[in-house]
């Protein structure tokens, strides 16, 4: 493991006799760096509401918080919110004090993460949130969090979100009225779902949507550079809500702490797009949570795999395929896996493999017909992961972790399987009117919007 990242425990220091760790005594607040330049910590208010570190890097920490052993051995046992809070409390030391913190997690969190038996493995689903999709996890703690650390704030807050689909919906539906903050999702015009899209441009308020002429890439791309120009520095104070944001990450790491707590030393499968909730995962195992290793499953975009096998990473032109959301060629939280490990422990740890959207169909239809259980095509492409790798995977429980309900993406998965059930969340989304912008993909013509 690369010195200064992961693995990193408590500082232990002497005092009459005894051992005390300042991370236990909360005497330290938690600092983060870019990922490109070490010699300049700041807060985790800094770094979640800046979302982008100046020098175009991702913030990291300095050091990983371990769970005390206590709460390690109750994890199988203890609530999903107590995880949650005891999971996100040392990474907001000095900033979200314990009793806000804890009202932020019973409020963000009145649904949890659900482990059912499938076959011959489990399924982790994500979708029990709002708007059916893992990335609830993670937007819901944060317009919560930024609401706090605003407060008394008298300038407003501009989010930009750049989306491949599951993202600006949960953003959307996150900070949709909360007060002093806008958000503005820029997706990939044509390449999200129908429902998905309503998501994304069906609330109005203070969302605005803006459909991009390109792919996710040219959306993320674009959001960087927002960040980056001096002019719109001026005039707003600007964040995101993409998992470049660490707030974002941090509290997707409680779902990996409640799984493996349930089922000890499993190999999780991850079905991979922008990496953050793969790199969510090895922030879980690097706190002491008892994870196997990851396999990180991904559609026809498959930099990641690549660089596994190769020990090179090389940027790819995103392709588009049935499981959207996972459309990317430059994912950004690669720069975070890569400041935490080596390459050869990215190759110990993890496994990566690429699924085609006739083998994503395949597997739909499959595990539908033998188990009566639906998967959207995200889920399927990890599952059908876990089928090609299955004489590489140690003799130890599987989890394919699910992240969208099979109902988001209903003209893939009804032609495969016949009518899907739409959850009650997802329920009233379907009458929304779309209100978007289509926009090229060039600074100019975003600056223009957002400048007016």
């Amino acid at each position: 493991m690369k010195k200064d990242a992961l693995g990193a425990g408590p500082v232990w220091f002497p005092f009459g006799g005894f051992l005390f760790s300042l991370l236990t005594f909360n005497l330290l607040a938690m600092r983060y760096y870019s990922t490109r330049n070490k010699s300049e910590a700041v807060s985790f208010a800094t770094a979640a509401l800046t979302g982008l570190a100046p020098d175009g890097g991702l913030y990291v920490p300095e050091e990983i918080p371990q769970y005390s052993t206590a709460v390690k051995s109750s994890l199988g046992s203890m609530s999903f919110n107590d995880i949650a809070f005891e999971t996100i409390r040392p990474w907001v030391e000095g900033d979200i004090p314990g009793p806000v913190l804890q009202d932020i997690v019973h409020s963000a969190y009145p649904f949890s993460a659900e482990l059912l038996r499938v076959g011959d493995r489990q399924v982790l689903e994500l979708f029990h949130g709002p708007t059916a999709a893992f990335k609830d996890f993670g937007a819901r703690f944060m317009a919560r969090a930024f609401s706090y650390l605003r407060r008394g704030e008298d300038r407003p807050l501009k989010i930009l979100v750049a989306t491949s689909g599951d993202t600006g919906g949960a953003v959307a539906d996150g900070f949709f009225g909360v007060e002093g903050i806008s958000v503005t999702v820029l997706y990939p015009k044509g390449r999200v779902s129908p429902l998905q899209e309503k998501q994304i441009a069906g609330l109005g308020g203070n969302i605005s949507a803006l459909a991009v002429e390109g792919s996710f890439d040219d959306c993320q791309f674009l959001v960087k550079q927002a960040f980056a120009d001096d002019e719109l520095a001026k005039r707003h104070v600007l964040s995101s809500a993409n998992s470049i944001n660490i707030s974002r990450l941090i509290p997707q790491t409680t779902y990996y702490a409640y799984a493996s707590g349930r089922v000890l030393n499993a190999s999780l499968c991850v079905p991979s797009g922008n990496f953050g909730n793969l790199t969510a995962g090895l922030y879980a195992y690097s706190m002491g949570a008892p994870i196997g290793q990851f396999i990180a499953a991904t559609n026809a975009n498959r930099t990641v795999p690549d660089y596994l096998k190769s020990g090179k990473f090389q940027a790819q032109p995103s392709i588009a395929t049935i499981s959207n959301a996972m459309d990317v060629g430059v994912p950004s939280n690669f720069e975070r896996m890569n400041a935490h490990f080596s390459w050869e422990e990215m190759q110990r740890l993890i496994l990566g493999v690429s699924v085609s959207d006739a083998e994503t169909k395949e597997t739909i239809s499959g595990v539908y017909s033998r188990c009566g259980y639906c998967l959207d095509p995200h889920s399927a492409v990890g599952w059908r992961a876990v089928d090609l790798l299955a004489n590489k995977l140690p003799k130890a429980p599987v989890i394919v972790v699910s992240t969208a309900h099979p109902a988001k993406f209903a003209e893939i998965v009804e032609a495969i399987t016949g009518p899907v059930d739409v959850p009650p969340a997802l329920l009233h989304i379907l009458d929304r009117n779309v209100e978007n912008i289509n926009i090229l993909a060039k600074l100019q013509v975003l600056k223009e919007f957002l400048l007016v």
